[in-house]
């Protein structure tokens, strides 16, 4: 997922050798959408299971000039119908993954987080944007933008659990965090600067492991070792994180779509914390954003497998 062609083919080439996961995609009733789990398919990434009213996707298949032979379609009358199916289809193990089509991300994080038929674990379910920065040396993931929007210490913990775990599935085993405030002071007058040192002790006393994390650090000094020695902030973080902790959903979205619009940046999107990834990318997304989204899902479905198979043994 990336703006240049030898990353975006690192990224599809660690899926190389392994066996396409099967997807249940919700409502995949445009042009992009549909697009997007078909390319996906037809790249052995995912084996997509399409759910919605399935003349409106052969309709838009037409439209298209897509193939839909040998595909499954899971016939749904509505949005609300796909998105519980498509739930149902991942709780039955019809399928691994889930895969957001044309409908809003509402209507499916709804049925998502139903209790006894949805597929909430004890994590919380948070989002990561992974992102392709033109100007920053490495892959970058943004955290959390789409789903929680005024995030509590307890939530912001499991927030950085799932971006590690995400993380680590990509290769990076020591995923370095960079827990964001508007200052690299901790102020009560600032509440999540007061959550981020709460959230480094956490990781000092092992409640949160597996990264590396500093905070808060402002946005300056977390991106730039430079900025951070000037301000005399001496952090193996500042300069090098892999994943960058927002305070809440509002200034998370708007520094991904700043990085989207005004630099150039690729994103892919996944949500967390559930059963399986769940791959939500925006109606507005390219397909190639979709392509990279799935990618790093697969990644983590075959992650997921091996823990299992490990444990087993």
């Amino acid at each position: 997922m990336t703006s240049s062609p030898d990353k975006y083919s690192v990224l599809l080439a660690r899926c190389g050798g392994l066996a396409p996961v099967p997807t249940a995609v919700a409502h995949p009733c445009d042009v992009s959408s549909l697009t997007g789990a078909l390319d996906a398919a037809n790249l052995g990434l995912i084996v997509p299971i399409l759910v919605g009213p399935e003349a409106k996707i052969r309709a838009v298949a037409e439209e298209a000039d897509l193939r839909l032979d040998g595909i499954t379609i899971i016939d749904a009358p509505h949005s609300h119908a796909s998105a519980e199916l498509a739930v149902r289809a991942v709780r039955d193990g019809t399928a691994e993954l889930l895969m957001k089509g044309s409908l809003h991300s509402d209507e499916l994080l709804h049925e998502v987080a139903l209790g006894a038929n949805g597929l909430r674990t004890e994590r919380r379910l948070s989002h990561v944007f992974a992102m392709d920065v033109p100007t920053y040396h490495k892959p970058l993931f943004i955290t959390d933008a789409a789903v929680n929007i005024f995030p509590k210490l307890a939530d912001k913990a499991d927030i950085v659990r799932n971006a590690i775990e995400l993380v680590q599935a990509l290769g990076i085993a020591t995923p370095k965090v960079a827990i964001l405030g508007a200052v690299e002071t901790v102020s009560e007058k600032m509440p999540s600067t007061i959550d981020a040192a709460a959230l480094c002790k956490m990781a000092d006393r092992g409640q949160i492991t597996g990264g590396l994390l500093d905070g808060p650090l402002a946005f300056d000094n977390a991106i730039s070792a430079e900025a951070a020695r000037i301000k005399g902030i001496t952090s193996p973080v500042a300069g090098d994180p892999d994943i960058l902790l927002v305070p809440d959903l509002e200034a998370g979205n708007m520094l991904a779509k700043q990085l989207t619009f005004l630099a150039g940046a690729e994103a892919a999107g996944i949500v967390l914390g559930a059963r399986v990834p769940i791959i939500l990318t925006s109606r507005a997304d390219s397909v190639r954003s979709r392509i990279g989204s799935c990618a790093i899902a697969v990644l983590l479905a075959h992650a997921r497998r091996a823990r299992k198979a490990t444990e087993i043994l």
